[in-house]
């Protein structure tokens, strides 16, 4: 069976199969000729693999950050940390990096962030005299935070196949996101003073009050959701609800930068986006139902334990194998099928499955930067106009960066645990 798994694979892989396809494929050969489960539980599992109330959170996340894209809330946030740090050496590129976690607070996507901050920061940091190459691979590095800071659409992804909570690991996500920032944000303040890049930009009362009035309402949102949640106000599913609810009511009535007629189109696109992802999930939660069917996941970690003598090292191969995996298929495809598989081998190295589900949304992370599957590269390329090689080399000192500290959180497990550990233990 598992010659047959792999070589399916392998075979569809080549032939540039849609990885929904493919798990759904391989599941059903399998079942068809090493089983005598009939084909007819396919779509049964399709259907239970769907039936959970969690996942409504995803549709309302993409929806909110789609209304928060195409509205103005994102350039109202960069003018209120502009205001705050822009007098800095790399005060600009610093608001850029602070926009990006902020926004990624605010829409639970990747590239959405890099959208609605690259849009306005990279012209901006371009105008201001900061070099072409390093505002691209800032803008599209910090971008990738959205997966990181929560709400996040892969953790939530991650929390459905390995039935851990949703709201402990948003949670756990806090440190890692402020411990990457922070990093890129150190990065850039000795490259600007190195280069003396400093935008001295005054501002009267008048025009600071003003452009803190302006901003206050993208501001409120992050705490009006995550605070929800945490306090125990609602749930992450309703939380998703009231983020679209909120960005609508501040887009349409107090920016009035969003016109009903925008609606449709916005709805439409967030939907085929949320399909697509939901169908990966149906898919992938179906061949992991497979696999422990037939036992796989204890098999495995027979072997693992057979031949990996401790935590760390078992840590380690992991994230060496997902960088590995991210040059060949997307990274959010391979947590959703391997996670569940290793689950034994985490409970038999003792490894917290929240810590562990951190590391996988890092590796994501990064899996959005390498190509040739990195879609922020490819959102990157659509904002400049540059090929995949400038855009690939304009992150590589960030990805460096991005390394050391998945690195970090890897082997220091308290970066990613001390808050759930201290508000739900």
């Amino acid at each position: 069976m598992i010659v047959t798994i792999v070589l399916g694979f392998l075979i569809l892989l080549l032939v540039g199969m849609p990885i929904s396809i493919m798990l759904g494929t391989v599941t059903g050969l399998v079942l068809a000729v090493h089983t005598s489960i009939p084909l007819l539980v396919l779509p049964q599992q399709l259907f239970n693999a769907l039936d959970n109330f969690v996942l409504l959170s995803i549709p309302f996340f993409i929806l909110a950050g789609s209304i928060m894209t195409r509205g103005v809330m994102a350039e109202r946030l960069v003018r209120v940390i502009s205001l705050a740090v822009g007098n800095f050496y790399g005060g600009l590129a610093i608001a850029g990096v602070l926009a990006c976690m902020f926004f990624s607070a605010l829409s639970g996507s990747s590239p959405a962030t890099v959208v609605a901050i690259g849009t306005i920061m990279i012209p901006a940091l371009n105008k201001a005299g900061y070099d072409e190459d390093f505002s691209v691979g800032l803008i599209t590095t910090a971008g990738s935070l959205g997966i990181v800071i929560p709400p996040s659409i892969p953790m939530i992804l991650y929390c459905m196949v390995m039935h851990v909570s949703v709201a402990e690991l948003f949670l756990a996500g806090l440190g890692p996101g402020l411990l990457i920032g922070l990093s890129f944000c150190g990065y850039v303040y000795l490259t600007s003073r190195r280069r003396r890049w400093r935008a001295r930009q005054s501002y009267t009362l008048s025009e600071a009050l003003t452009i803190l009035r302006e901003g206050v309402w993208g501001l409120l949102l992050p705490v009006i959701v995550l605070g929800g949640i945490y306090t125990g106000w609602f749930t992450p599913t309703e939380a998703a609800a009231v983020s679209v609810v909120y960005a609508l009511f501040v887009e349409l009535f107090i920016y009035r930068s969003f016109k009903l007629r925008d609606l449709p189109e916005v709805c439409k696109e967030s939907a085929i986006l949320s399909g697509s992802l939901l169908f990966i999930l149906a898919c992938a939660m179906t061949f992991i139902w497979l696999l422990t069917a037939q036992q796989l996941p204890v098999k495995l970690a027979d072997f693992v334990i057979a031949h990996v003598e401790s935590w760390w090292m078992f840590l380690l191969m992991i994230n060496l194998l997902f960088l590995l995996m991210g040059t060949v298929m997307d990274d959010v495809s391979a947590m959703l099928i391997l996670s569940p598989l290793l689950s034994d081998t985490l409970t038999r190295f003792h490894i917290d499955p929240i810590h562990y589900g951190v590391v996988m949304v890092l590796l994501i992370e990064f899996g959005f930067l390498t190509p040739p599957f990195g879609i922020n590269l490819f959102v990157s390329m659509g904002l400049t106009g540059k090929s995949l090689g400038q855009v690939s080399l304009s992150v590589a000192p960030f990805i460096l960066i991005l390394l050391a500290c998945v690195l970090l959180v890897t082997f220091v497990p308290e970066i990613c645990l001390f808050l759930p550990r201290l508000f739900f233990h």
